[in-house]
């Protein structure tokens, strides 16, 4: 081997240590950078030496891909499990203490003592102010449950604009790669961005990735429509300023197909969104629903009967509401009465009324006297309501909650349907994100850096430095020497 080959060989060396060294020192400095993929310097042999010819990304798709579809799951899963416990307390309250199943118990055992005591006119009062506490309690959820409908729809249309916009980049940093990729350009700090856009996109919808020439994107959301081919589709959205029971918030569109909600406590939702409108459409509706049944089993069963003989239809006593005095029909849930239900004011003793009626009835007049004979004793209504409380009521199965019950036992079964949610809701979310993570541990073990390693190759490659540099020294003397012997 001639000297100039062995000079030159020397300089390759050189010059490869001094860009595996940038790479090197690049991961290592971006180690806690959770979207970086670890860079290689790819070294191929050529006449005079190696040398370097690429810089490779660590890349895994297949665990990319996987690690997307988790993403996404776990995030709907949160949603759904932290809408439950927010649920829980906005209806029932610190350990249940504004349930209508605690309210109404504490009405019934206000009824009993009254009951027990029918001439004393201060538990008639009781009676009919723990009446009031029910209704208002029914009232307050019910409100509390479509202002949280109508946060959640605020809540869509942030998300949906923020997905707008990470499709807007999504475009740019696409048509930077496919370029440069034509073009023979280094894109890898590119790649990086379009992959933390993938994960941020997927966090509101599932994401499947289809790879074409030039390493150009092609996104398809879980329900197969179209979110991205060399442009972004539009995400649609138009949400309401309020909510009350019986509104139907508007649907999400992605390139005009309607967004679907999740259904389940261990939701099949695939991002915030459906997740979103799961908790909208499905979660509160669905508690609405059973709170309108408490409401319409106590405007039923509270409604006072005809007794003159006349045949006169049933109509609302203590608990009246919007559609009152009509009894609402019976089994059928009757959508917002939650919203409406209050003390008929005949009753109520704050506005003038009387609250005697509750024992001796006549509130809708003469003829729905019970307590014809007027004795302060009778009782014969208040042991009739009580035994109404306590036997079985027809409720719609359509609320979510199926079986023959008493109102105590529903608004009991109610407690329980929600807490069955949260509980499943919060072990799929506990599932789900552990997936993710043991996912995301994995893919950063193929592609992300391990401070470990870098500086090992950065040990070798400042010996492989110092030899290829006394090797130019040891050249360079040579050539000294046969220069001075000339």
């Amino acid at each position: 081997m001639s000297l100039t080959s062995a000079l030159r060989i020397a300089q390759n060396s050189l010059m490869n240590t001094g860009i595996q060294t940038t790479v090197t020192s690049r991961n290592i400095s971006e180690a806690s950078n959770p979207n970086y993929v670890r860079r290689d310097a790819v070294l191929v042999s050529a006449g005079g030496g190696a040398r370097v010819v690429n810089i490779n990304r660590a890349t895994s798709d297949d665990l990319l891909w996987d690690s997307l579809q988790a993403l996404s799951d776990s995030r709907a899963q949160s949603v759904v499990s932290n809408g439950a416990n927010r649920l829980q307390r906005l209806v029932n309250g610190a350990d249940n203490s504004t349930s209508a199943a605690t309210l109404l118990a504490n009405f019934e055992d206000a009824l009993q003592l009254y009951g027990n005591d029918s001439s004393n006119t201060l538990l008639a009062e009781s009676a009919v102010g723990y009446a009031k506490e029910l209704s208002d309690g029914l009232n307050s959820s019910s409100l509390a449950i479509q202002e949280y409908r109508a946060e959640l729809d605020q809540n869509i249309n942030s998300s949906v604009a923020e997905l707008n916009n990470l499709l807007d980049q999504f475009k740019q940093v696409n048509d930077e790669i496919v370029k440069g990729t034509g073009s023979g350009l280094d894109v890898n700090d590119a790649l990086d961005q379009r992959d933390t856009l993938l994960k941020q996109i997927s966090e509101y919808v599932s994401v499947a990735v289809v790879k074409r020439d030039n390493n150009d994107f092609v996104l398809y959301t879980d329900q197969g429509v179209t979110l991205f081919e060399t442009v972004p589709r539009e995400v649609t959205f138009q949400p309401l300023s309020s909510y009350s029971a019986g509104i139907t918030g508007n649907t999400i569109r992605i390139d005009g197909v309607p967004v679907i909600g999740g259904i389940g406590a261990d939701s099949n939702a695939t991002g915030t969104l459906e997740a979103m409108v799961q908790l909208r459409d499905t979660v509160t509706v669905d508690m609405q629903a059973q709170l309108d049944e408490i409401a319409r089993s106590m405007v039923t069963i509270f409604a006072e009967t005809d007794t003159s003989g006349g045949g006169g239809p049933d109509l609302a006593g203590l608990f009246t509401y919007a559609g009152g005095p009509i009894i609402p029909l019976a089994g059928t849930i009757e959508t917002g009465i939650a919203q409406t239900i209050g003390i008929n004011p005949a009753y109520d003793p704050s506005v003038g009324g009387n609250p005697e009626l509750l024992r001796d009835g006549g509130a809708n007049g003469a003829a729905y006297v019970a307590n014809s004979t007027g004795e302060a004793g009778f009782a014969d209504q208040l042991i009739a309501y009580l035994d109404r409380m306590n036997a079985p009521v027809a409720t719609d199965p359509g609320a979510g909650i199926t079986g023959s019950y008493s109102v105590s036992e529903y608004s009991e079964s109610s407690i329980g349907w929600l807490e069955s949610l949260r509980s499943r809701a919060s072990a799929a979310a506990d599932g789900k994100g552990a997936l993710y993570e043991r996912l995301q541990s994995s893919l950063s073990s193929k592609t992300g850096v391990n401070m470990d390693e870098e500086m090992a190759i950065l040990v070798e490659l400042e010996q492989s430095y110092q030899a290829s540099a006394r090797i130019v020294q040891a050249i360079d003397e040579m050539m000294q020497v046969l220069l001075n012997a000339v």
